[in-house]
């Protein structure tokens, strides 16, 4: 009997010994267990390199047991999409793992399809001013964490004040234990706000791919994206702005030779702010920093990224490339017309080979939905894990600041190597030590959070393999499938991607996320930094794109991601600026090296090895 084709059970697994003792880094009951095997064992799990592609520090994990639980409760109990269930996570040698739950009991379904009609279309009918509702409420909550008071030290005594009338009530001891209850719970609240209308979002967009398969038996993906192409949404507001500035700037000679000085960014605002000509810009850029500069320089997951606010030299750097492109006589916009015109022809074009009302009403309706509610992907994009996060790390730098002063830790990152239930640890270990008098040690948690640091070091070392389990026979969660971008076929692939041995493979097949055919050398990116060596001309490789890279797209070629559907961010960036996209091929950044010669086929979506780099 043939061998079952499986990927290894999370138990199976060896792991290098400087990375013993990484379970402890995370909640228990967010590991594989012995208590659960028999289910976990069931399911198939893979690698969320959408919003966990590198070893996950602890704290920053918080965004992830939000997003579990508000994502799967609004599919399952809010809007109680019929066949669908939850995202389950699992942590496995610092890397993220999820998997798909599988469709509830006939009953079940047959119970929330009662309930699901009631409750998504009245929201497709009326979004226009649901959004109006949700984006200040959403910003009154960032603005609420932003506003948490976190004691910039515990005082050697409390201030003096006239004790006859007025004793203190709390001491900053216990102002530090509340803030970090309040910031986690403001976390919590965002993240339900996060997945308000984002489930419908998706389920539109997979409702308008089906109606359009329908109607059009045959169309491609990557027409049906374009169907959809071409929105004003706030992740690409950020851009927008650099380029307002560039523009801004290349009128003033005296401003635009600065900006394209290779100075550090710090040195070029001093400089600016010596002329009135540059204090004008620089007004200008002070203006418009929270919130389109809380943008991070990452995906918003990970504390190491940063923002465009505390990491200058990004945007500066984006600013000096449009300058010299402006220098050129080239565009550096989005042309969003352009967009749109193709768009509104391509519908007519099928419009017209509609042969019945019942489908052109069908198509018409799926369509009006989708453009409706689908800019939402991208809206809450950036007020969530752009702006809001970005806001969350600097309070939790300013918790950190606190522990360093105290000696209790050697540094602020330190502070990010501490999971969200054990930080109450560290603060009542620092309240009571402060509560009892001098000379009060507290535990060694600046070597424990040292130990983590290596830790995390040799997991980004380690091969983590890209699925657990059994593959099943088909793939059938419509999130896992558009966002993640992981069907039956793709599974295969990355089987057939992990036994074969490097060089084997020239062809790659993945999502036609994006319409186009280009040729061109590649450029593999797999660390957040190499962002800025991308040239002109090439292509990108990589796990997965970021939207806060939208200034680098209007200067490649293509784009190609190991994860993602054609939903996934790397999936609308390249449409909105009429790139060739293949998203999801599953190990295109372990099979292409810098340098190669690729074909990227949007239409179809396949990546062509034409020519090795070192041939």
């Amino acid at each position: 009997m043939a061998k079952e084709k499986r990927f290894p059970f999370a138990r199976e697994l060896e792991m290098p010994p400087e990375m013993e003792g990484w379970e402890e880094m995370y909640p228990p009951h967010r590991l594989f267990s012995e208590e659960r095997r028999e289910w976990e064992d069931k399911e198939f799990w893979y690698q969320d390199k959408i919003h966990a592609p590198e070893p996950m520090p602890p704290l920053d994990e918080i965004f992830h047991q939000a997003w579990q639980i508000s994502l799967a409760q609004h599919t399952t109990r809010v809007f109680c999409i019929p066949p669908a269930q939850g995202i389950a996570q699992r942590m496995l040698g610092c890397y993220m793992y999820i998997c798909a739950i599988e469709p509830p009991p006939e009953a079940v379904i047959g119970e929330k399809a009662e309930l699901f009609g009631k409750r998504v279309f009245p929201v497709f009918e009326n979004y226009e001013k649901l959004w109006d509702e949700w984006l200040p409420r959403f910003q009154a909550l960032g603005r609420e964490l932003e506003a948490v008071k976190v004691p910039e030290e515990l005082p050697r005594y409390v201030p003096d004040m006239d004790f006859g009338s007025h004793v203190p009530p709390v001491t900053a001891a216990q102002e530090l234990m509340e803030a970090f209850n309040n910031v986690v719970n403001i976390m919590y609240r965002g993240w339900q706000y996060h997945f308000n209308y984002l489930n419908l979002s998706y389920l539109a967009y997979l409702m308008f791919v089906e109606a359009a398969q329908k109607v059009f038996p045959g169309i491609s993906l990557s027409a049906i994206g374009k169907m959809v192409a071409g929105a004003e949404v706030s992740m690409f507001r950020p851009e927008e702005e650099l380029c307002r500035l560039a523009r801004l700037a290349h009128v003033e000679s005296k401003v635009a030779e600065v900006l394209k000085s290779d100075r550090p960014a710090a040195s070029k605002m001093e400089s600016l702010r010596e002329t009135d000509a540059g204090r004008m810009w620089m007004e200008e850029w002070d203006r418009i920093r929270d919130p389109w500069l809380y943008v991070s320089c990452g995906s918003g997951w990970f504390h190491h990224e940063g923002s465009w606010a505390s990491k200058p030299d990004v945007p500066f750097s984006y600013l000096k490339s449009y300058l010299e492109r402006l220098d050129k006589g080239e565009k550096i916009e989005r042309s969003l017309t352009a967009i749109a015109d193709a768009r509104e022809r391509l519908i007519d074009e099928y419009q017209r080979l509609i042969k019945t009302p019942e489908d052109k009403k069908s198509f018409e309706d799926a369509h009006k939905n989708v453009r409706t509610i689908y800019t939402y992907a991208e809206n809450h994009l950036f007020w969530v894990e752009h702006w809001f996060h970005t806001i969350w790390f600097d309070k939790m730098r300013d918790f950190a600041e606190l522990f360093v002063k105290h000696g209790v830790l050697g540094d602020q990152e330190d502070f990010f190597m501490f999971n969200r239930l054990e930080i109450p640890y560290l603060i009542e270990d620092l309240a009571t030590s402060w509560a009892l008098g001098e000379n009060i040690p507290t535990l060694k948690w600046a070597d424990k959070a040292q130990k983590r640091k290596e830790i995390l070091k040799a997991a980004a070392k380690w091969n983590a393999p890209p699925a657990l389990g059994v593959p099943p026979k088909e793939v059938a969660e419509p999130f896992t499938v558009m966002l993640w971008g992981v069907t039956t076929d793709k599974v295969q692939d990355w089987m057939a991607g992990v036994e074969a041995k490097p060089g084997e493979v020239s062809e790659l097949k993945g999502f036609a996320a994006s319409a186009g055919i280009v040729e061109g050398p590649a450029r593999v990116l797999k660390l957040l930094e190499e962002i800025v060596t991308l040239q002109p001309g090439e292509i990108m490789v990589v796990g997965n794109t970021n939207p806060a890279w939208a200034p680098v797209f209007s200067k490649i070629k293509a784009t190609v991601t190991d994860i993602g559907g054609i939903t996934s961010h790397a999936a609308i960036v390249c449409r909105e600026y009429g790139l060739p996209a293949v998203t999801g091929t599953g190990t295109a950044t372990s099979v292409i090296k810098t340098g190669d010669i690729i074909k990227v086929d949007g239409d179809r979506g396949l990546v062509t090895i034409v020519e090795r780099a070192n041939a």
